[in-house]
Parts: C-alpha cells; sequence; structure tokens
C-alpha cells in the first residue's frame, strides 16, 4: 500500500486511494479545453519493430484530452521514415514527426552549427530538444509531457496521472516528475538510482555539508525516470543536456527557474518495466557505465554553479564516502526485496558499485580537465534571439516532411 510521507523538499502525490483514472481522464479532458496538452515521444527507429511502441500507441489512441503528439525520430532512412509515417498514422490526436536525419532538417542543423548552437552529439537529449523547440513553433500548448518510447508496462493512466498536476489550475504546480516502483518479472531494478545518484547525493551532503540542491534531489523518489510534464511558458528558458545527464539536467534547470512550491512528483503506476540497459563494464562509452559518469558529471557541474570547489582530493575522498554509503543502502535493498520475494544478485550489486566507484572518479576527472565545457545545449530563448526565424522555418519543415505526398 502507498504511503502519505511528505518529505519537504518536493510535493508528492501519491497513490493512496486508487481513484478511478477514468474519473481523472474525465477532469482532464475538461482542463484540456482551455489548457491544451502535446506529448513529446522521443524514439528511435529500431523501437517501431517492438511490441513495447505499438501498446503504447494503443493506450494514446483513447486519451482524448492530448491535443498534439510530437514524434522525434532518430536513425531512420527515408524508407523507414515513411514506414514511421504509416506507423503513427492510427493515432486519432494531430501528431507530426521530426525526422532529425532528413535532409531538410539536416539543412536546418548545419544553419545553427554556423551560429554555434546546434546540440554537441546526437541523442535522446538533442531529440527532445527539436522537439520542444517544434512545439514553441506551434504555438498550441500550455502543458507539454515527456515520456519514452520502451515501457513495455504502459498505461495512459501513467500519461492521466502524470499531467493532471500541472494541468489541474486549482494546483500551483509547473513541473511534475513521474515515480514508480522498479519491479519487473520478481526482481529488483532501478540499479542506477538506488546504487549511484541516492548513495553519491548522500556522500556529498557528507563532503560538501547542507546543500539546498542535494536536498531538493534527494527528495525525489525517482530522479531518472523519464516521465515528466511541465507548463509550456518555462519552456524557453529550460537548458537540456546533451548527453546522458538528461533527467538529472533537467531536474537542476527546474531548480533554478522554479519556487518549489511549483514542483510535485506524481505516483503515476505500481509496475513499470522499460528497456533494460547493460552494465558495459568494459566499455566506458556505453550502457550504465556511460550513463553513470554523465550523471556524475551533471551533478557536480550544478555544484560548482552554486560555489563548491572540486579537487583531485575532493573526488577521492568523494569516492570513499559514496563506496561505504552504496554498500550499506545495497544491504537495505537487498533485505527489503527478500521481505517481498524479490531476488537480487548480491555479487554483481557489489560489482555494479565497484564501476560505479571507479567512475565517479572519472567524471571527476573529466569535469576537472575540461573547465570551459559546455555541458547545455542553449535554450531556446537564445536561439530564437540569435536566429528569430529558425523556428518557423522548423515548424515549415516538419510540415513539409510529413505532408502527404
Amino acid at each position: 500500500m502507498a504511503d502519505y510521507h511528505q518529505n519537504g523538499a518536493v510535493a508528492t502525490l501519491h497513490g493512496i486511494s486508487q481513484v478511478p483514472a477514468r474519473q481523472l481522464e474525465a477532469q482532464l479532458e475538461l482542463f484540456a479545453q482551455h489548457r491544451k496538452i502535446t506529448l513529446i515521444l522521443p524514439s528511435l527507429y529500431s523501437e517501431l519493430e517492438t511490441p513495447a511502441l505499438a501498446g503504447i500507441l494503443d493506450e494514446l489512441m483513447e486519451a482524448r484530452y492530448i491535443n498534439h503528439i510530437i514524434i522525434g525520430l532518430d536513425r531512420a532512412d527515408a524508407d523507414q521514415f515513411d514506414h514511421a509515417r504509416s506507423y503513427f498514422a492510427r493515432l486519432p490526436q494531430r501528431h507530426e514527426i521530426l525526422w532529425n536525419d532528413g535532409p531538410r532538417l539536416r539543412e536546418i542543423q548545419a544553419a545553427m552549427q554556423n551560429t554555434g548552437l546546434h546540440p554537441s552529439e546526437p541523442g535522446k537529449g538533442r531529440n527532445v530538444w527539436y522537439c520542444v523547440g517544434y512545439a514553441l513553433a506551434c504555438r498550441n500548448s500550455d502543458v507539454v509531457a515527456l515520456h519514452d518510447c520502451d515501457i513495455v508496462t504502459y498505461s495512459r493512466d501513467m500519461l492521466t496521472r502524470l499531467v493532471y498536476p500541472v494541468a489541474n489550475p486549482g494546483f500551483p504546480y509547473q513541473f511534475c516528475k513521474g515515480y514508480y516502483p522498479r519491479i519487473a518479472d520478481g526482481k529488483l531494478n532501478g540499479r542506477v538510482t538506488r546504487l549511484l545518484v541516492t548513495p553519491l547525493i548522500l556522500a556529498l551532503q557528507s563532503c560538501c555539508g547542507h546543500r539546498d540542491y542535494l536536498e531538493y534531489l534527494h527528495g525525489f523518489r525517482y530522479p531518472l525516470a523519464g516521465e515528466f510534464a511541465m507548463r509550456t511558458a518555462i519552456l524557453p528558458d529550460m537548458r537540456i543536456p546533451s548527453d546522458w545527464g538528461l533527467e538529472i539536467g533537467v531536474l537542476s534547470e527546474v531548480w533554478r527557474n522554479l519556487s518549489r512550491h511549483a514542483i510535485a512528483q506524481v505516483d503515476i503506476s505500481d509496475r513499470y518495466d522499460h528497456k533494460h540497459q547493460p552494465l558495459s563494464a568494459e566499455d566506458a562509452t556505453a550502457g550504465l557505465s556511460r550513463m553513470s559518469i554523465d550523471i556524475s558529471k551533471a551533478i557536480f557541474r550544478k555544484l560548482a554553479t552554486d560555489g563548491v570547489v572540486f579537487s583531485p582530493e575532493f573526488f577521492r575522498t568523494l569516492k570513499a564516502t559514496y563506496y561505504r554509503r552504496a554498500l550499506d543502502l545495497m544491504e537495505m535493498y537487498y533485505n527489503d526485496a527478500k521481505m517481498n520475494g524479490l531476488s537480487v544478485d548480491r555479487h554483481v550489486e557489489e560489482q555494479t558499485v565497484e564501476l560505479f566507484a571507479m567512475n565517479i572518479v572519472e567524471a571527476g576527472a573529466v569535469f576537472l580537465d575540461n573547465p570551459t565545457e559546455t555541458p547545455f545545449i542553449p535554450n531556446w530563448s537564445r536561439v530564437q534571439a540569435a536566429n528569430p526565424d529558425l523556428m518557423e522555418q522548423l515548424r515549415r519543415a516538419v510540415a513539409e516532411d510529413n505532408a502527404v505526398p
């Protein structure tokens, strides 16, 4: 049973009484008459070949409160883009696909490179960033939600609960993050949150002292969740990281731009499973190994902007502190899992902690060696200031790509 505990840092909206989602949907349909809701779906073409995305579309077809769906499509050639148009055609809502590898968007990307504003590398961050720019260019939304396309346990109830707090005019929230238990097939999942983010935040609190930002991050039950919704008005000033620190980077931007009273997290599901990344212990440029480095760097960058001074000695101390915290938490997670009939491989968990400990030091070294690195893609306010016509060019390019031949 869900609890009603509030941590004081972030408003937590629980799933205590199991109010029927259809009741919330009926209210959302009323809210949506005055607050238009847009959904962003960042997708690889390969995800069109999985049952997860097909199931997501089946659910979205019944979400009448959604006004507009924007699909960001990566790694697709011309034939695959044509297939994607047919694939998404069954959606009854207005929808467009951003063909990020198509000639029209490539031309826009080249124009942006000339101004130095183009995202530095491809990936989910860049995909989401272009979708946000297109949503702003369309000028037809008051609320924008986002979730991944690999959720195998998807229900539109997730989206309903995610969107409700920012769409309800009686609530003060401008940003809402989803959370859920990471349990599937009798296993306790969520390794990066459990074994990296939580003990790293606790270790940083020990090494840096009290920081409101760290307390804020620690208040999120699942900070790496890819599901969030926000009022469109805050999007122009949001900077999005280009690497795998996207979720932490978004939380950092929300912290910078909004009052705590405007931020919430909501229980969107009692079960959640998606595509699992490999640990990739032998390759620091892939899998959870790469993710752990990017997430650590994202946190270090934000703390540096708040005046924390880092050094090689600091990161060595942080590694030792993190390692002890992680092992203590690992014991707690193991006992919790056993009491709930879930399996956890303690040997693999400890190997994962050892890898993350090394990667924290590596992330610190990268941070210290690249003090001029720009971690975020410029926000759309800056882009529009540099090139006032670009958003309209983006809107036209997407319209031409999606036009029926």
